[in-house]
């Protein structure tokens, strides 16, 4: 059964062009540690709620746009062997590749699907 990681971040609108070239940069360490598919996705329609929405849970700012990303993996084994090896391999060290967004703002988890309906 395959596996899902999702992530969430505000990122300064500023920042797009910066944010794309880090993922396209990172992403591939992903798919080399072995996950089958890595998406970012750009907020366009990101609705503000009463009680809860992704702005919130980012607390992002009006100069930012919410980023809903995940990366599929075959298994969860194979996702925590690779999630292991990104943490290990100095390319991932924050200090010497910085992220263009506040990563303490960033949520993430890991999710097993329920579902799986496909066209």
């Amino acid at each position: 059964m395959s596996y899902v990681d999702g992530f969430v971040m505000a990122v300064p609108t500023a920042n797009r062009e910066k944010f794309l070239a880090h993922a396209r940069e990172f992403d591939p360490v992903f798919i080399e540690f072995g996950a089958t598919r890595v998406l970012e996705c750009w907020g366009d329609d990101v609705p503000h709620g009463k009680v809860t929405d992704f702005h919130r849970a980012v607390q992002a700012n009006d100069n930012e746009t919410v980023v809903f990303s995940w990366v599929e993996w075959p298994d969860k084994a194979t996702r925590d062997a690779g999630m292991k090896k990104m943490m290990d391999d100095p390319r991932m060290d924050p200090n010497a590749n910085p992220m263009p967004f506040d990563g303490k703002r960033m949520i993430f988890g890991g999710f097993s699907p329920a579902l799986d309906l496909k066209h």
